[in-house]
């Protein structure tokens, strides 16, 4: 059995352990309090660690949780675990708000804004009489199962740990899944993800979302356990307190939330005791210690205490169970011959630098069209034009007979267009398999909810058998488990196309993919494209090797300085004596 799942059964089953053992009680607390925090922390795993966005306002979430259920059970009568799903729809409603707003910012403009949310949240519930202002709500009930009082001691913390347990799994499911998949693709950019059909925006918000009501959760607990809630749990100080218990455990890994709140929890009680024996003087010196341990896990341990513990585990090799799984629908694929791209007087403009101008080519179906011309002609910008990467200036550019200039480029990679990248993009954390599933986005269904409650393993069955195809098309099949970030530069080319392939697409664009190759990768990737052509796949391919493309290219688009210089066959563009001037310098 993996390690992983025994150490979750062993974690399962030492909480009712804990529970009946003779600890003190203030031990039993403080393990509440430890559950407490990590329930907050697992939320910004999810959005700090895996997707990239920092957040300093998920405390406010805690407090609305918090202050939700207490209003409610103290001026309306309601019961705790009624208030429990009307603090969750206050939450969502409240971070969507937030969310849209905010994830359109980028670089440190996020976590300004979190800030300046937690700050508004946390004034805003210390000056309303309704919330008791700074003093708060007092008097709130302990929570009770079929009644029976839950309290604050054991039982409580055997509700807790139950909780945190299911999220926790529920959070590894969700990484472990088609969604959790495009979450985890987040961190490395949009361009990738976008690429792959992927709504970043969409898959931001949404673990913005579940990271708040994780937090929700959390304050809905606290108050039912404190039996009162005020503002000063929930203000700035305690959202860079979570953020900091997140990074000091691992905030990359759902257990790292655990260990970073235990430890914090633990430090924090301890050093109130021990600093004023050791200098003889009271005062918040805690907050000091606290700042050199985050400087010196920064320093040592970028990745968290977990990362260790991760590192002594073996990597366990996922379990080829996808045989008997169904195939995946396919597209309707274009007849031989037939117009699959037309590229009409596309230009681009920067300013007043014009990057591309008035570039016109078609593309017909088992085609291969190659895009050549010296550094700085334009090739990778007209590309971007194609895929949607950039927006034209004017011109038009018709897929299949359809308009798609107007289309972001995950739209355009639904209707059937798939690309590589120049410089390769991908996950090195996760394997070869995973990276190439992400792919087939486009092709599942299944979202954030289904992959939580594992209610997809069919459809993931169905992803990784494509995923294994098309590895095994392009002969890498050896490599299904082995970690992406481990292979050399040709491998990690060859793994870019069997990622573009499992988007089924009508058409294939490589951007310089013998980039960085030796002289037998760039045969064995001649051979890829040459059997890809064989099997009626069209591909545009900018590439600078030119061996390459005069052995494997139907039809040659020549540009210089952003202009189209010339097209034709291959043997017409070797003749040609304007394009010897533009890569020679001279037409002699």
């Amino acid at each position: 059995m993996d390690l992983r799942k025994t150490g979750l059964l062993a974690l399962i089953a030492a909480v009712p352990l804990v529970a009946v053992l003779p600890l003190p009680d203030f031990w039993i607390t403080q393990l509440n309090y430890i559950g407490l925090y990590s329930l907050t922390c697992l939320g910004l795993v999810l959005l700090t660690g895996v997707g990239g966005l920092t957040s300093f306002g998920q405390a406010a979430f805690v407090g609305i949780g918090a202050y939700t259920t207490a209003w409610f059970t103290l001026n309306m009568g309601l019961s705790p675990w009624l208030t429990l799903f009307i603090g969750l729809a206050f939450t969502a409603v409240s971070a969507l708000i937030v969310g849209f707003i905010t994830l359109r910012m980028s670089g440190h403009y996020l976590p300004l804004a979190t800030i300046a949310w937690g700050l508004s949240l946390y004034y805003l519930m210390g000056n309303l009489d309704a919330l008791g202002k700074y003093d708060g709500l007092l008097g709130i009930k302990s929570l009770s199962i079929a009644g029976y009082d839950i309290g604050q001691g054991r039982g409580f913390f055997v509700l807790t740990w139950a909780i945190l347990i299911a999220l926790a799994t529920a959070l590894l499911h969700l990484l472990d899944s088609r969604p959790g998949r495009a979450i985890r693709s987040l961190k490395s950019g949009t361009q990738m993800a976008e690429a792959m059909g992927i709504s970043t925006f969409r898959y931001k918000v949404t673990i913005f979302v579940l990271a708040a009501l994780f937090a929700s959760v959390a304050g809905w607990l606290l108050a039912h356990f404190q039996r009162t809630v005020n503002p000063s749990a929930f203000g700035l100080k305690m959202g860079i307190e979570y953020l900091f218990m997140t990074v000091v455990g691992g905030v990359g890994y759902v257990w790292g939330a655990v260990v970073g709140a235990g430890l914090i929890k633990l430090m924090d009680d301890q050093l109130q005791v021990l600093l004023p024996k050791l200098i003889g003087t009271s005062g918040s010196y805690e907050v000091i210690v606290f700042g050199v341990a985050l400087v010196l896990v920064l320093k040592y341990l970028p990745d968290g205490l977990w990362s260790m513990v991760e590192k002594k585990l073996p990597r366990g090799q996922r379990a080829v169970d996808w045989n008997d799984a169904a195939a995946l629908p396919e597209r309707g694929k274009p007849a031989h011959g037939e117009l699959v791209l037309d590229v009409g007087k596309i230009r681009k403009q920067f300013g007043g630098l014009v990057a591309v101008n008035d570039i016109s080519f078609q593309i017909n179906a088992g085609q291969i069209v190659g895009l050549i011309g010296p550094n700085g002609a334009g090739k990778s910008t007209t590309f971007n034009l194609i895929t949607g990467v950039l927006t034209k200036t004017s011109g038009e550019v018709r897929f299949r007979g359809e308009a798609i200039s107007h289309l972001p480029s995950r739209e355009i990679s639904r209707k059937g267009m798939a690309r590589t990248f120049q410089h390769v993009k991908m996950i090195p954390d996760m394997t070869v398999l995973e990276n190439v599933a992400l792919g087939a986005h486009t092709r599942g269904s299944k979202g954030v909810l289904s992959a939580m409650l594992s209610a997809n393993r069919g459809e993931e069955r169905r992803l990784f058998k494509e995923a294994q195809r098309q590895l095994e098309r392009i002969g890498m099949g050896e490599y299904l488990h082995e970690q992406a970030g481990n292979l050399a530069m040709g491998p990690q080319r060859l793994m870019e196309i069997a990622r573009a392939l499992c988007a089924d697409p009508a058409l294939l664009l490589l951007d310089e993919p013998a980039a960085g190759l030796r002289h037998k990768e760039k045969l064995a990737l001649g051979d890829v494209l040459r059997q890809l052509k064989s099997e009626g796949m069209s591909i545009l391919l900018v590439e600078h090797d030119m061996d390459l493309v005069m052995q494997i290219c139907d039809h040659l688009v020549v540009m210089e300085f952003g202009t189209l210089l010339t097209q034709g066959t291959p043997q017409q563009i070797q003749q040609d004596p304007k394009v010897r001037a533009a890569y020679l310098g001279t037409e002699h």
